[in-house]
């Protein structure tokens, strides 16, 4: 027939979907026809096709009898109800005035319509009353069940969703293939609704089990998505392992091993993967599909293609705030300037530990970190700073203005001390007033007064644990902060910001942020370079950065630099520097050095060894506001850090037992 030259899809949709409405409002086959003779040649635009008045009505007849054939009615228990045909020598329903059997009934076998195609258009034309007559009846193909409860989803039903669906699932799971995909993700996702993660992942897992190929495939995606949110790497891409292997073409599955190793950071892994996904996805036969434009975008960049990929599901404040991000790079660096602190502020006390005096949500959010609450000795780094080189930062006079505007705007006070989140019960995105001002005043990224606030924010939105979202929201304040403080404070330089002074706290909670960032983003070189320039700037290390600093260090096979920033700071009672130096004496071959630091380092930390020697240990309570000096929560949380670096140092294990024993 020469349908498929005279009509678009588009154009038939809309023929099939005015034709059930049709129906619905009078089911009435010959008045359906009578409907169908006049208006499906005008919905179609077959009068401009150059057909004639008999062609053009024939083709509408034989159409509207498909339709009206498949179409299932609801006063007929949602059964279709078929238009016989005519005798032979009756007349044909065309109109043409010949006998059925000379004319339609004189074609090739009619084609047919398939009822689950229109039961798609019916489930958005019938009222509630009528649906639920249908689900009564179990008249409504599995399949497109999904459809009804995704509606009940939208509208905030997700118990009805769930028992909707759940029989759906309840048999052989082997025997449902692709078309019921949507229906097992829309059950996932009011289980997510309902906080019914137990009942999810029994069900994930049944399904990995004993599902087609094609629902085993889905489930292991979503597995692998759930343990990337967790943070465990090794599980999910144990899980999209096995996803692959369930479905090696699905476009899904390539999806989520670029997500995977975006999440991880590995951004060249994730271009020649992209490269290779989409070439082979080419040879398949796909060309204009949304995923392959994704994969385009990802292999330029796979960050800026995970963001662009999830524009549409976050926070529109979000997308707002990287609007304003995206333009503030090609803006010249303020001008700051530095004024001499008074005497009196040198001798300020400051507790070097009180990061760990902090909510666990702190301590959370930095990977490594192992200080001790409690102790009160300040590192002697501090002391061989001199009056003459300790200072405060000083803004230029427009950004000290544009700051009075924001304080006056942002809802939440800076975090308590060197914490790195507001205190609780704060939501500085419960008023986004300040947002609105943010983005038509650019000159606001001037201030790193302002961009120290604009982290903090971001740490507190939870769809900013999304790391690409940190990257493309987060790292280029942190970017920014860092150019100020390079044109302010040069390497070259011998003045100081001590933390004492609050002018000087956003400075370096900004620096603490980068090197957290960097640490995330798997760049350890960079993670030093901005770990050694905290030091630098503020040398009595409020933020504990000497330890993680030792640990890179170490990490990084550079010996002589742990032991001249052990030689920083003497008779320190974090675990990282009298051990670590002590790792690096013996590393270096100086083993009797090695075992006089031990000696000291035992006196003042005992237990750090047998954490370290033991192969298995039992967990000791920890603290969530901290930890002791010389407890089993300082050793365990120092074993968990760095054993593995140890371990590495061939007889060091030994050694280390054999001189405590």
């Amino acid at each position: 027939m020469f349908l498929h030259e005279t009509a678009d899809a588009e154009h038939f949709e809309l023929v099939i979907v005015q034709s059930v409405r049709q129906i619905l409002n009078s089911p009435n086959p010959i008045e359906f026809l009578e409907w169908a003779r006049e208006a499906i040649p005008r919905l179609l635009g077959l009068r401009e096709a150059y057909l004639d008045e008999v062609e053009s009505q024939r083709l509408a007849m034989l159409l509207g009898t498909v339709i009206w054939n498949a179409t299932p009615l609801p006063t007929n228990d949602f059964l279709p109800l078929p238009i016989a045909s005519p005798p032979p020598e009756a007349p044909c329903l065309c109109g043409s005035g010949q006998r059925y059997g000379d004319c339609c009934g004189n074609l090739d076998e009619m084609p047919e319509l398939s009822s689950e195609l229109i039961w798609e258009i019916l489930l958005d034309e019938i009222p509630e009353r009528t649906l639920r007559d249908a689900l009564a009846l179990d008249a409504i193909p599995g399949p497109l069940l999904a459809k009804i409860a995704d509606r009940w989803l939208d509208d905030d039903r997700p118990i009805r969703a769930v028992a909707l669906l759940e029989p759906l699932f309840a048999g052989p799971l082997d025997e449902l293939d692709t078309p019921y995909e949507p229906a097992f993700d829309i059950l996932c996702d009011a289980y997510d609704r309902l906080d019914h993660w137990r009942k999810k992942l029994a069900f994930l897992n049944r399904v990995c089990a004993e599902g087609s190929r094609s629902l085993q495939a889905i489930a292991w995606q979503r597995l692998s998505t759930m343990h990337i949110d967790e943070g465990d790497f090794v599980q999910a891409e144990a899980a999209f392992l096995s996803a692959l292997r369930s479905n090696p073409d699905n476009p899904s599955t390539a999806l989520l091993e670029i997500t995977l190793l975006a999440a991880q950071h590995k951004d060249l892994v994730a271009r020649e993967r992209s490269r290779f996904w989409l070439h082979r996805f080419r040879r398949l036969g796909f060309k204009d599909e949304v995923f392959m434009e994704f994969l385009k975008r990802a292999i330029a960049d796979p960050q800026e293609a995970m963001v662009n990929s999830h524009a549409d599901a976050l926070d529109p404040l979000l997308v707002d705030l990287r609007d304003w991000v995206a333009g503030i790079g090609v803006r010249p660096l303020p001008a700051y300037g530095t004024a001499l602190l008074r005497e009196t502020s040198r001798h300020r006390p400051v507790d070097p530990f009180a990061l760990l005096e902090g909510p666990a949500e702190d301590i959370r959010r930095r990977p490594g970190s192992r200080l001790s609450a409690g102790a009160t000795n300040a590192p002697a780094g501090d002391r061989a700073v001199g009056p003459d080189s300790r200072a405060e930062l000083r803004p230029p006079a427009a950004v000290r203005r544009i700051e009075s505007v924001w304080r006056s705007l942002y809802p939440a006070a800076k975090p308590h001390s060197t914490h790195l989140t507001l205190v609780e019960g704060v939501d500085a995105w419960a008023e986004p007033a300040w947002l609105d001002y943010l983005l038509d005043h650019p000159e606001m990224a001037d201030s790193l007064d302002v961009l120290d606030d604009l982290a903090t924010a971001l740490y507190e939105h939870p769809e900013s644990s999304l790391p690409w979202i940190s990257h493309a929201l987060l790292r280029p304040l942190l970017e920014r902060a860092w150019s100020i403080l390079e044109q302010t404070l040069p390497p070259e330089g011998a003045r100081c910001i001590p933390w004492s002074s609050a002018t000087n706290r956003p400075a370096l909670r900004l620096l603490f942020r980068r090197y957290l960032s960097q640490i995330q983003e798997g760049e350890p070189k960079g993670a030093i370079d901005t770990l050694e320039t905290l030091l630098r700037l503020n040398p009595q290390d409020n933020h504990g950065a000497r330890a993680e600093l030792m640990n890179l260090y170490l990490r990084d096979g550079e010996d002589e630099r742990a032991l001249a920033l052990a030689r920083r700071f003497p008779d320190d009672l974090l675990a990282d520097l009298a051990y670590g130096e002590v790792l690096a004496l013996y590393r270096l071959g100086r083993e009797e050095r090695a075992r006089l630091v031990l000696n000291t380092a035992i006196r003042r930390l005992p237990r750090i060894p047998g954490y370290l020697t033991r192969k298995r240990i039992k967990q000791p309570r920890l603290n969530p506001l901290g930890m002791t000096p010389g407890g089993d929560d300082q050793a365990w949380l120092y074993r968990e850090e760095m054993r593995d670096v140890w371990l590495a140092e061939p007889g060091i294990l030994a050694w280390l037992k054999r001189v405590t024993a």
